[in-house]
């Protein structure tokens, strides 16, 4: 035998087992998960699933082949919560709402963000283009035009009388724009049928119990709950406070109506979580995020507490419970 290739093969025979080892020690990427909201809240526990099945379905497994950091902070606790991912410098960041995804904007430019349930990226900052997201943001928005005017629509049909309706929003949760176009959407759905919509703030959970003696006061017909994840964190106190109240209450997610809320509609979070997995692992895949268009909802979702409605005093007509999605009986 030719004493070159033996030294030779006996080199690839020694390398193998190197190699080998390299492969199997490889790490894993690390997907780091930031929401709004405590990890017993049902809402975050069906979004977390519902994220991690859409990887999984993609091929990636925890504990096999992808390692997930999750986190979870109210309002006031979400910066840290991102630094600190930031930090550890995951692979890919998913965050959830448009204040998170705005912390997280500010926090990294190199590490891939994918947003779940924004807003509206543009007006809010956070990219000029939703077809194609510039720098390292893309995601998904759980904001249509036609949301304010349908829950409108939705309770003159429950309460055909109703004249006056108010608004409980928390105050800069998203950008000046997001916010006024929002009420806009509102006002302008309620002027058309001669209603008029009256806006109270919320700025913590403190402001809760107060503002809604106020809106008690005002002897408005219904509430209609604008979107912030300091609500959707504190969803149960909402709930409990309406039906203190006797005030009929619209909110954006099934779980505050299965909790005893009237209705919902809005967007399906669970959905948007799993396509925000989708994207993560696309990202993981090699795709940039500038290459993925954000996505607006497509699927919305419409629930009825039956027994809450029967407590407030209300019948709710057959043609709407034909149209919901859920009914709670």
């Amino acid at each position: 035998m030719n004493r070159r290739a033996f030294v030779t093969g006996l080199g690839a025979i020694l390398a193998a087992p190197l190699a080998t080892g390299a492969q199997q020690t490889a790490r894993p990427p690390v997907v780091g998960v930031v929401y709004p909201g405590q990890p017993s809240l049902p809402p975050v526990i069906s979004g977390r699933e519902a994220f991690v099945r859409a990887l999984k379905e993609s091929g990636y497994v925890e504990g096999q082949n992808i390692v997930f950091e999750f986190r979870y902070a109210d309002f006031g606790g979400l910066r840290d919560a991102v630094n600190e991912l930031v930090r550890r410098n995951v692979d890919v960041l998913m965050v959830g709402s448009t204040s998170t995804a705005l912390i997280a904007q500010r926090a990294t430019k190199t590490i891939p963000i994918v947003g779940w349930s924004m807003a509206d990226p543009v007006a809010d900052g956070l990219v000029s283009n939703l077809a194609r997201p510039e720098a390292n943001i893309t995601g998904n928005t759980f904001l249509a035009p036609e949301l304010g005017p349908k829950r409108l629509q939705l309770f003159r049909e429950v309460i055909p009388r109703i004249t006056r309706i108010a608004v409980l929003q928390h105050p800069g949760v998203y950008g000046d724009q997001t916010m006024r176009n929002m009420f806009n959407d509102l006002d302008h759905a309620a002027k058309s049928s001669k209603m008029e919509v009256q806006v109270f703030n919320a700025r913590t959970p403190t402001d809760f119990e107060p503002v809604f003696a106020e809106i008690a006061k005002a002897r408005v017909g219904a509430l209609i709950l604008f979107s912030s994840p300091m609500f959707y964190g504190n969803y149960r106190k909402l709930v409990e406070l309406s039906a203190e109240h006797r005030l009929p209450t619209m909110y954006y997610f099934r779980e505050a109506v299965e909790a005893g809320g009237l209705m919902c509609y809005g967007a399906d979070i669970t959905d948007l979580a799993r396509r925000a997995g989708t994207y993560v692992a696309r990202i993981l895949k090699g795709a940039k995020p500038s290459d993925l268009p954000i996505e607006q909802p497509t699927k919305f979702d419409f629930t009825i507490n039956m027994k809450t409605a029967k407590v407030l005093g209300l019948s709710i007509p057959k043609s709407l419970v034909q149209r919901a999605d859920q009914v709670i009986e």
